[in-house]
């Protein structure tokens, strides 16, 4: 493998199923590889939908630092949601165990493009573990119909041209296990 590469089909799926010793699995919680592995990615699937309820803060200091409060946009009995339009968080179902030689960053399905709603996501780095997050922006004035477990943002993961010598120690490491 080529160091600054994407990871192709092969790679991933050999670093998901046989990942080297004293390594996790790059992604666990998948339901089939067949379906969500893609030529230079993967595809992470919905398992939870939050609405956002307050502000947020960002200061200089990580103690200056608050997340919106959220609450839980349950599915229906059919599985199914209508989303008005408007900002939600995403909890995947796979959870990501990036070694310290990979990064990675999320695009969104070109089906939720086409439709007014966006995914911007961040960066997962070298060492960090956890049940991902993204937001959905609904920017579609009429909506949009979503159903749990549905296919939504595809990972693609970059080796690094040198591995970090150490990995990721955030607030957010390991979370929502």
């Amino acid at each position: 493998m080529l160091n600054g590469a994407v990871l192709d089909r092969d790679n991933i799926r050999r670093l998901v199923l046989s990942p080297p010793e004293g390594q996790l699995p790059l992604v666990e919680g998948w339901a089939s590889l067949d379906e969500q592995v893609q030529p230079s990615g993967i595809d992470f699937r919905i398992l939870r939908i939050d609405r956002l309820l307050t502000a947020g803060r960002m200061g200089v200091n990580a103690d200056d630092r608050t997340l919106s409060a959220t609450e839980t946009v349950g599915f229906g009995s059919d599985g199914w949601i209508f989303l008005e339009a408007g900002s939600y968080l995403v909890t995947c179902c796979e959870i990501v165990n990036m070694p310290l030689d990979l990064m990675a960053l999320a695009q969104p399905r070109s089906s939720l493009l086409r439709s007014g709603v966006s995914l911007p996501t961040a960066v997962w780095d070298p060492g960090y573990r956890g049940r991902s997050q993204a937001l959905l922006m609904v920017q579609n004035p009429a909506g949009y119909h979503v159903q749990q477990y549905a296919r939504f943002m595809q990972m693609v993961f970059f080796r690094l041209s040198n591995p970090a010598p150490e990995g990721y120690s955030g607030r957010y490491q390991d979370e929502r296990p």
